[in-house]
């Protein structure tokens, strides 16, 4: 029996829950996309979209495609999977020197951009990519409160659970919530993620898709076809160079729009820690700490999500880490098989039966 054979539960499965959202964003915008839920004037897109393809990925295992489904070579939309894309670009950085202590205040190397004043000026480069800073300020025209209060699927913590710790009662999205000590809390929070990438670009100097390109999709043999779009109006001059500073995802428009096999490159480049071929693309140190539990959200790594337990993904081990983003994106690392599975435009509501199918096939072909 081929090893294909072995997966067709689990592809047949994810073909047949294909995410409700429309695949053309005009056709009924208010079932596509993330930003319709933000408050007013925050609630419609500022950047690029375009319609998608149909449920597709690819699996993995030892660096060979076992099985590919869809249009895996179709670049879409990847919405938050782009936030683990700025941790590769951190770790980049990090590698080059130009981030050499992620403890240490972003304001030491970076300033004019919002990292001033008695808040802002404790929050080190470990908050923005553990999504603790707690932030304050507008960044590319988008103030933070616009994600204060959000609810994510994969964020095991009860809704209202602050009110017997001492926190703030759960209130509307986009409200004012208090804000807490740089680090002491978590939050997603896409206006924050925006704030780190234009904290990376201050350090590099130049467009993030360049360096993106030259450091890590190039050398991977990735295919030319993947673009990182900004908003329309996100444009900044760093040393007499204009250029776009570009969002950590599509919540309001713009990001990542990229193809399952190549997000499988990503993901086998993490799984390898860091490395390909023989070259070490990112720092090893860097990639393991991406996957070492927050304090305070132990579900969360560096700009991934991790599943301790095996409780926030069941059906995956406990050592799997996952790049995720909104409309059924996951690109799943999974040690246990040495494998990286791919799945787009997926029901989150159908996820963990994907993962149950795809663990069995892995299982019956090392058996």
């Amino acid at each position: 029996m081929s090893t294909t054979s072995f997966l067709s539960d689990a592809i047949d499965f994810a073909i047949v829950h294909e995410v409700g959202w429309p695949r053309d964003p005009a056709a009924d915008p208010s079932r596509w996309g993330v930003h319709h839920e933000d408050p007013p004037p925050y609630n419609g897109l500022r950047g690029p979209v375009h319609p998608r393809g149909g449920v597709s990925g690819v699996i993995w295992r030892h660096g060979r495609e076992l099985a590919a489904w869809g249009e895996p070579e179709r670049a879409d939309l990847t919405f938050s999977v782009a936030k683990t894309y700025l941790a590769l670009l951190a770790g980049v950085a990090h590698g080059d020197g130009l981030l050499p202590d992620v403890d240490e205040p972003v304001l030491a190397r970076v300033k004019g951009i919002g990292f001033e004043g008695e808040h802002n000026r404790a929050i080190t480069w470990r908050h923005l990519l553990e999504q603790t800073s707690e932030w304050e300020g507008s960044c590319l025209g988008l103030p933070d409160t616009v994600d204060r209060w959000r609810v994510v699927s994969f964020d095991p913590r009860p809704q209202h659970a602050g009110k017997a710790g001492g926190a703030p009662a759960w209130g509307p999205k986009g409200g004012a919530r208090p804000l807490r000590t740089p680090g002491s809390y978590w939050e997603y929070n896409d206006v924050r993620i925006n704030q780190l990438s234009l904290a990376l670009l201050h350090l590099f100097r130049r467009p993030l898709p360049e360096v993106f390109a030259e450091r890590l999709m190039q050398p991977l043999g990735a295919t030319s076809e993947w673009a990182w779009r900004g908003y329309d109006d996100a444009q900044v001059e760093i040393g007499g160079r204009r250029m776009t500073s570009v969002p950590g995802g599509t919540h309001w428009g713009g990001g990542v729009s990229i193809g399952a096999r190549d997000q499988a490159r990503l993901g086998q480049l993490l799984l390898a820690d860091g490395r390909h071929e023989g070259r070490a693309l990112l720092p090893a140190d860097w990639v393991r700490r991406m996957r070492e539990p927050c304090a305070i959200a132990p579900f969360y790594g560096w700009l991934m999500w991790l599943n301790p337990g095996g409780r926030t993904f069941p059906g995956a081990s406990a050592q799997a880490s996952l790049m995720v983003g909104a409309g059924g994106h996951y690109i799943w690392i999974e040690p246990e098989f040495d494998a990286v599975i791919v799945v787009r435009w997926h029901d989150s509501a159908h996820l963990a039966g994907f993962m149950a199918r795809v663990r069995a096939g892995l299982v019956a072909i090392a058996a």
